[in-house]
């Protein structure tokens, strides 16, 4: 199939079919590709935004630095939180390469973006990177006053597992300065990341 013909599948109303255009654009992307995919991430057709914002995660490392730029300079809310979301794709799909420095500061930067769909996909986002960036986001929880990035931030560290994310969440649970809703979260939050803790040393 010719590139354009792949453009047009991913707009398929059958997922298969778009997952096999993704891939197939993924696995030989020419010079136009990335910037194409980058131009959907506004687009209205929501099923060919999500399978834009896919494939630029499915690419992988090369895409990061155009993902960055548009995160934090497009005025395009749709086009912040949809480059957000095609980041954490792209630690989804490459989980085996260390990701990009300049992603991990593009998300933190964004963490502070004023639109909670952009703050709290990038909070999504970090969560998917994990270990590597645990301290960005205690870093990020100890410091905002959004109970509802707040929240998000407890269940990205929850999902992680990570020894220093369940000592700050006990830390959380325990300072009744802290909001009451983020203490919720983080007290439901607390057993969910002792559990991903014991599966990641191999215990049942």
């Amino acid at each position: 199939m010719t590139t354009e013909e792949l453009f047009q599948q991913l707009k398929h109303p059958n997922p298969h079919l778009r997952d096999q255009a993704m891939w197939a654009l993924a696995e030989n992307p020419d010079a136009t590709v990335i910037p194409r995919l980058m131009s959907i991430l506004d687009e209205d057709d929501t099923t060919y935004r999500r399978a834009a914002v896919k494939a630029l995660g499915a690419i992988g490392p090369d895409t990061v630095t155009p993902l960055v730029e548009a995160l934090l300079n497009s005025e395009n809310v749709t086009v912040r939180g949809s480059a957000a979301k095609a980041l954490a794709q792209v630690a989804i799909n490459h989980p085996d390469v260390p990701f990009a420095e300049e992603g991990v500061q593009g998300l933190k930067t964004a963490l502070n973006d004023p639109n909670p769909v952009v703050h709290i996909a990038a909070v999504m986002a970090l969560g998917e990177i994990g270990s590597p960036v645990v301290d960005v986001l205690i870093e990020a929880l100890q410091t905002t006053d959004n109970p509802a990035l707040g929240i998000s931030l407890v269940n990205a560290l929850a999902s992680i597992g990570d020894p220093k994310a369940i000592d700050v969440l006990k830390s959380v649970i325990e300072n009744e300065s802290t909001d009451s809703y983020v203490r919720e979260s983080a007290t439901s939050a607390l057993s969910r990341a002792e559990m991903t803790a014991k599966f990641q040393r191999g215990e049942r």
